[in-house]
């Protein structure tokens, strides 16, 4: 199949032997690279036992570095880089890795939660006036060809996206070598944005084909490490990746965006007599960066 497989742990030792054991769902095996940056669980060991490659970096330089680690490890032309809270369904990554051969890209399956829901996980180029405009709109109610250019993890054949989100992407070796993949200087949060915005300005698009799909627990190591999710610092990356790749503009339009897009789900979950708190933090994370920065 001439496949490798890259996936970095940090604590993930349960996540991993899921994803472990679904990997015989390929019609070969693959190159298996197990990046551990100083887990206490077994999950290097764990790894070990299957067969794969482990690579330990004790000092945890980062998910990025990690991730940059594996790949430089890939013997293989293409090569996945996926995170240990994902399940293979089936034999799909074969058939992505093909087209992957074919197409200079970086190609995202389609993401299910483990209520086989699509997740929010291929977004639109950040930054823009038609952006900010959309931001309170409701996508589902629109043509389809807006909806899905406003929320393309929702489309139901394949498009491009400004970016999508690293718990699974799938793309030729050379071409994410070319890239870093990621930027190693950035420890964490936010750097497959920044992976998308590098790709897109270097010619290389996002492509999501939503006739693939892997199962996605998400947030394991991160939620266990900060208590549940970090609004302020996903706040913060996001900001610094979007002013730094694409001006200063485009950060404020962006930052503008995401207030109006946490403010309208808060709304709309206050009209259903829904729990709002998460909705209230995004938008204080927002604001608050806003004002750090002196922007607002």
């Amino acid at each position: 199949m001439n496949l490798a497989l890259v996936t970095v742990l940090h604590d993930s030792a349960p996540e991993l032997a899921v994803l472990l054991a679904s990997l015989g769902r390929l019609p070969e095996a693959p190159q298996v690279i197990v990046v551990d940056t100083g887990s206490k669980d077994g999950g290097a060991e764990l790894a070990r036992g299957h067969g794969a490659e482990v690579v330990e970096l004790p000092g945890n330089p980062g998910f990025g570095a990690a991730n940059n680690a594996g790949v430089a490890r890939a013997r293989h032309d293409v090569t996945v880089l996926i995170n240990p809270d994902c399940e293979l369904l089936d034999d799909g990554l074969a058939g992505l890795a093909a087209v992957a051969r074919r197409r200079d890209a970086l190609f995202a399956p389609r993401l299910l939660g483990c209520d086989g829901r699509p997740q929010r996980s291929a977004h639109p180029l950040p930054g823009t006036g038609g952006a900010l405009a959309t931001a309170a709109l409701h996508p589902p109610w629109l043509p389809r060809p807006l909806r899905d250019r406003l929320e393309p993890w929702r489309t139901d054949r394949a498009r491009t996206a400004g970016w999508a989100i690293a718990a699974c992407l799938v793309a030729r070796t050379a071409t994410l070598r070319r890239l870093g993949p990621f930027d190693p200087s950035q420890f964490l949060f936010y750097e497959d944005l920044d992976l998308g915005l590098r790709a897109r300005a270097a010619g290389v698009p996002t492509v999501v084909v939503p006739e693939v799909a892997v199962r996605h627990t998400g947030g394991h190591s991160t939620g266990r490490a900060y208590g549940g999710e970090p609004h302020g610092l996903l706040a913060r990356r996001r900001h610094d990746v979007v002013r730094l790749r694409l001006g200063r503009r485009a950060a404020a339009l962006d930052d503008a965006a995401q207030a109006v897009t946490f403010a309208s789900r808060w709304a709309a979950r206050a009209v259903l007599g829904r729990d709002r708190a998460r909705e209230a933090a995004q938008l204080r994370a927002v604001v608050g960066v806003r004002a750090s920065a002196g922007e607002s």
